[in-house]
């Protein structure tokens, strides 16, 4: 059984447009808030929790809906293309309201935008393991995460490029490119995948395999309840994603604030020290699915907050000046993150009863944007006080789901693939 890439990169298209516009809605709207509309870091921080508050309900809702839809053009397709297009409207009304100083203006695009990226970001994340086999899906996972790091580190170029230096910088070319670059991320996806053929392909594969590729047994109907042990495996993995989002996001959401104010950096060049956390995150994705594969998801995860705690807890020795070890610790922390996020989707999935996997989706996305609900408003609150207490708390909850990781059982299946790169060849028979 072979991976195929060629069909995996398509499909990652939808994360790629995602994680674009997440990338410049974390970097750009904090600067617009603070510069723009005079907003303290406690109440922007409620300001970006309001995204998550959101998908806090409505990831769930739409990857359960997504499960129960048929349509010609497949169950996920539709809430993906409704969705891209609201947010592709939407998204140009945020730069305009900074531009003319509305905040009614730039509260009404940032809403109907987050409304809209709610809407497919479940589906879109299900649509990977819809199309591909158990047994591959970290590789799988980390093709898809891949090409979401490709989409956040050309945004990051964009911004470097294309955001000025100066006290009130125009925004608007930045979010018309994002616009283009999510509207053709999407078209070249719809285009070229058959989700309801591709899905079937998927059905044909997997045939006699789950027996002997489960690690614990798995209820059979959609409505039966999970056993014991695994629903406690669960609870757990769920946790660690709470608690590493907890550290994660709070560093990357305040990252632009914290290099304008502690180290002068100003326009755009905050972004070249996240341009290289992705570039060695891209360089991560490919190899983590194989090392996934040799020790297991759950020691790679472990290995991973590892790196992201270190990285984070380097930041609090440099508070004070910009350095260039800072580039080596922020690619510590990319290659971590990718050692995350990787493996740790499937796990949620791989526990789940397989007519349900766009409900486990969106358990995954509800426990992240809890964390991603919190962390906004304390580390707000806490940067209030003292930048300097940005790392130590990003340092802290990451290296707390190392602890919680501890007690995870289930979910850590080891796929039986081709060894090696051949896992990446593309079936084309």
């Amino acid at each position: 059984m072979k991976l195929n890439n060629r069909q995996t990169i398509l499909v990652g298209l939808a994360f790629m447009s995602i994680s674009a516009f997440w990338q410049v809605y974390d970097g750009i709207v904090p600067l617009i808030l603070k510069n723009t509309f005079g907003i303290n870091n406690t109440a922007s921080g409620v300001v970006m929790a309001l995204d998550n508050v959101l998908a806090l309900f409505l990831l769930p809702v739409f990857g359960s809906l997504s499960d129960r839809t048929h349509t010609r053009i497949g169950r996920r397709m539709p809430f993906i293309l409704a969705g891209n297009a609201a947010a592709a409207v939407a998204i140009i009304l945020i730069p305009l309201g900074d531009r003319l100083y509305s905040l009614p203006l730039f509260v009404a695009g940032l809403g109907i935008a987050l409304l809209a990226m709610s809407s497919y970001r479940s589906p879109a994340v299900a649509l990977m393991p819809d199309v591909t086999p158990k047994p591959l899906r970290s590789k799988g996972n980390a093709i898809i995460n891949l090409m979401g790091a490709v989409g956040g580190i050309l945004m990051l170029l964009a911004i470097k490029l294309m955001v000025p230096k100066g006290d009130h910088p125009d925004y608007l070319p930045l979010f018309l490119l994002l616009d283009v670059f999510m509207v053709a991320c999407i078209a070249v996806l719809f285009f070229t995948v058959n989700e309801p053929r591709a899905a079937r392909e998927m059905e044909r594969l997997s045939a006699g395999q789950d027996a002997a590729e489960e690690t614990a047994p798995a209820p059979a109907a959609a409505g039966d309840k999970l056993p014991a042990e695994v629903f406690r495996s669960l609870c757990f993995l769920l946790a660690s994603i709470f608690l590493w989002f907890m550290g994660y996001n709070a560093v990357t959401t305040a990252f632009s604030k914290y290099a304008e104010h502690m180290w002068g950096l100003e326009g755009g060049d905050y972004a070249m020290v996240l341009m290289v956390a992705q570039a060695a995150a891209i360089v991560a994705f490919l190899p983590v699915g194989i090392i996934a594969g040799k020790i297991g998801r759950k020691k790679t995860i472990q290995l991973g907050i590892c790196f992201l705690a270190v990285a984070f807890g380097s930041g609090i020795f440099f508070s004070d000046r910009f350095t260039w070890l800072m580039f080596v610790f922020f690619s510590l922390a990319g290659v971590g993150w990718a050692f995350i996020n990787v493996n740790s989707y499937p796990m949620v999935v791989e526990m789940s009863q397989g007519a349900n996997v766009g409900k486990y989706t969106g358990y995954y996305y509800a426990f992240s944007m809890a964390a991603q609900i919190i962390t906004p408003i304390l580390s707000g609150a806490l940067l209030d006080v003292s930048y300097r207490l940005l790392f130590p708390y990003g340092t802290f909850f990451v290296a707390l789901s190392f602890v919680t990781m501890l007690f995870v059982r289930h979910g850590d299946n080891r796929p039986t693939a081709r060894k090696g790169l051949e896992a990446f060849d593309v079936d084309d028979g």
